[in-house]
């Protein structure tokens, strides 16, 4: 008996997988990303990013001003002392 080959069903299929790895190159496939002047684009479209560090400063300039108290503590008694 002779094998005969299906030409027809045979490229339907290697379309099938090319496709299929294309799909797949596709979704994986990720931008270069460019060194990017965050100034530049504040100045283009107004500075969005501005309130969110505002947020985050704040705690820190609580943490300095708790760190900065017992500090003025002990050398307020140190004065008081001094001048007895």
């Amino acid at each position: 008996m002779t094998v005969t080959r299906l030409k027809r069903k045979d490229r339907k299929n290697l379309a099938r997988a090319v496709n299929k790895t294309r799909v797949i190159k596709q979704l994986l496939y990720r931008p270069v990303i460019k060194n990017v002047d965050a100034e530049v684009l504040q100045a283009k479209y107004g500075t969005t990013t501005a309130a969110p560090k505002a947020a985050v400063a704040a705690p820190q300039k609580e943490v300095a001003a708790a760190e900065a108290a017992p500090v003025a503590a002990a050398s307020a008694p140190a004065t008081e002392e001094a001048e007895a």
